[in-house]
């Protein structure tokens, strides 16, 4: 029996922990913006931004246990978003959504921070290679990978 079922509404609170989390953990030490990370980005208003754009949760996949554990959103060919709840990282759960992905979507490409080596491994178990190709991050010197998985 599988965990990884599709993301309904009623997830967005937690989605927006998950993702909020997340990103205090991995990004917040390499941008260091306490106004976004502390005062901008809450639950409130992200949970708000997945009821108002249905798009982000029709193409969202939810590790769930009885516990939502982690989600991916496919937009295409492209992995969007991958986040597990830190507590549940190293357990096959970012595994678990990235294999429902590439045997259930057209998911064959992702951007992922530079700086992110554990990401990238994950990546790398599944597939993907790093390309020559990188993108800044908005305003800052920080950089994105673009990585894809080829013939599978």
């Amino acid at each position: 029996m599988s965990c990884i079922r599709k993301a309904v509404p009623g997830d967005s609170c937690r989605l927006a922990e998950i993702e909020i989390v997340n990103y205090r953990l991995h990004f917040y030490p390499l941008f260091r913006n306490d106004a976004y990370f502390f005062s901008e980005l809450n639950v409130p208003v992200l949970m708000r931004e997945y009821l108002d754009q249905p798009d982000k949760i029709e193409h969202t996949y939810v590790f769930d246990d009885g516990v939502v554990k982690g989600f991916i959103r496919i937009n295409g060919d492209e992995i969007e978003k991958l986040f597990v709840e830190p507590v549940f990282h190293n357990k096959g759960v970012g595994s678990a959504l990235l294999e429902h992905a590439l045997r259930h979507t057209r998911a064959r490409r992702l951007l992922v921070l530079e700086k992110n080596p554990g990401a990238i491994r994950l990546y790398e178990r599944h597939g993907f290679c790093m390309t020559e190709h990188r993108q800044r991050v908005d305003d800052t010197d920080e950089l994105f990978i673009i990585m894809e998985r080829y013939g599978a």
